[in-house]
């Protein structure tokens, strides 16, 4: 009878993803902490990147795990797999892209959120204050109305994604929420730069607009936005029948850093009755400097802004921001009512905004706590100083490169972009090319530092972007003096060839 009994008891045992023995997962928490601290503290002495192996790539093709290995024997293949080789933008020689370099505290923030692992999707909880709290920061210090909504986001191609949207939206001459694009009267046409981030392109891809309808204006010899051309463009779509309705400004292009008239920008707007969209995707954060500040004179304007913070705020990834002037419009571009989300007087649903309905997620993370908490920690005065200080060490490197007669600056630098490249005198352009794209991979590949490339008057250039509060002016030194060294042992390489 007894051993009948013990068979059912087993049988029905219900089980649990908790630990069996909370002492133990303690001290393995206790051991990542320590190993991640490590890994941030001891930075500078590893390589900025390196390549995956084989044979890690091949661990990391292992067949699906039918019964579990325990959370310890988990974390040592972390250790031994992915830790080792990560990207390596929290190196302080690490430039590429525009990619920013998170903090300690910011680590331990999502780690606290994903323990406590809120909804974010609305409700009576303490996340909703922390974000709406976070929002009414962020709206103070880039001088964006009080009265304005906001939604914390993956990152800037989402942010401009829903201010595209809202824009689509309000500027139509039709319900394009409920009737869609095709009961649009006429053909809508939107402008932005040819230097604009391609998240653009894709919202007005996403949006059904097709990316036809998006008019690339050219760009000065500061790469930014010919505003002669885009009231053209303007003029002619209106005498073609086309609807124009929104205005993409930079605050920043992701090439240079270039910064299109915003102020004037605003005023075509005005006076079209267009939407002006300002992608500050991480130049709007100037705002915060109070030297730079003057430079996106006339963000405040937008009817929408889109921004990150894990760039040019140094917060882990991943969070971005949209700010929308009308909230109203903000919210109806993405409500859908449901009966299961309905939003009651009291008790859980009672929650002072619904963040779901001014966006695609129902379900969203506790972004925000991070922000909150690193904002709390360092001050918005030291963020100011650290964009300084990274637009100042950009003009440090534009300095070493212009005083090189072995090196080329290739663009202006109004913020913290410096693109340049190897140009010994009389040497033609096709070789150069060649020298530059294999100096960038020799920096990459032995570990000695990371900057990207792009293409500027249709040559290759190196691309140091500092978004990085861990970057010292002797980074930049040692920069300088690789490219020279391997530049010359390429292109001597390639006449012994």
């Amino acid at each position: 009878m007894n051993q009948k009994l013990d068979e059912k008891a087993r049988l029905t045992e219900e089980e649990t993803l908790d630990p069996q023995d909370w002492g133990d997962m303690r001290r393995l928490g206790h051991r990542m902490v320590d190993d991640a601290m490590d890994y941030l503290e001891r930075v500078r002495e590893r390589p900025v990147w390196r390549p995956v192996p084989e044979n890690v790539k091949a661990a990391l093709r292992s067949p699906l795990p039918v019964e579990g290995q325990g959370a310890g024997a988990v974390y040592e293949d972390f250790r031994r797999t992915v830790f080792p080789h990560g990207m390596g933008n929290v190196h302080p020689r690490f430039w590429g892209w525009v990619i920013g370099t998170g903090t300690p505290l910011g680590a331990l923030a999502d780690m606290l959120g994903a323990a406590m692992n809120p909804n974010i999707g609305g409700g009576d909880q303490g996340a909703n204050y922390v974000e709406l709290q976070v929002l009414n920061w962020l709206k103070e210090m880039l001088g964006y109305p009080e009265a304005a909504s906001g939604l914390l986001v993956s990152g800037g191609s989402m942010a401009n994604l829903v201010g595209l949207a809202v824009a689509r939206n309000a500027k139509a001459e039709a319900d394009i929420a409920q009737e869609g694009v095709a009961a649009a009267r006429r053909s809508m046409t939107l402008y932005a730069s040819a230097e604009t981030h391609n998240s653009v392109r894709k919202s007005v891809s996403l949006l059904g607009l097709g990316r036809s309808a998006l008019r690339e204006i050219p760009v000065d010899d500061d790469y930014q936005i010919d505003l002669a051309a885009l009231r053209r463009a303007i003029d002619e779509d209106r005498k073609a029948g086309r609807h124009p309705f929104c205005v993409v400004g930079n605050a920043g292009t992701v090439n240079t850093g270039a910064i299109d008239d915003l102020s004037a920008i605003a005023e075509i707007c005005a006076a079209e009755n267009l939407w002006f969209h300002v992608d500050g995707a991480f130049g709007a954060l100037a705002a915060l400097a109070p030297r730079l500040k003057p430079l996106v004179r006339g963000m405040e304007s937008a009817d929408s802004l889109a921004f990150d913070l894990h760039k040019w705020m140094y917060m882990p990834y991943e969070v971005g921001c949209a700010l929308v002037r009308w909230p109203e419009q903000h919210r109806a571009a993405f409500v859908s009512p449901a009966d299961y989300l309905a939003h009651l007087e009291r008790g859980l649903p009672a929650g002072p905004i619904w963040f779901s309905e001014y966006g695609v997620q129902l379900s969203r993370g506790f972004r925000a706590l991070k922000v909150w908490m690193s904002i709390k920690e360092h001050g918005v005065s030291k963020y100011g100083r650290l964009v300084a200080q990274n637009c100042e060490q950009a003009q440090y490197l534009s300095a070493l490169v212009t005083a090189s007669p072995e090196l080329e600056l290739m663009a202006p630098v109004p913020l913290n972009i410096v693109c340049f490249r190897f140009a010994p005198r009389g040497t033609d352009g096709g070789r150069l090319d060649k020298a530059n794209e294999e100096i960038l991979f020799g920096l990459q590949e032995s570990g000695t530092a990371v900057p990207s490339s792009t293409r500027l008057g249709g040559r290759l250039a190196l691309r140091v972007c500092i978004c990085n509060h861990r970057t010292r002016r002797e980074d930049l030194e040692l920069l300088v003096r690789e490219v020279i060294e391997r530049g010359h042992k390429i292109m001597g390489e390639s006449v012994r060839r």
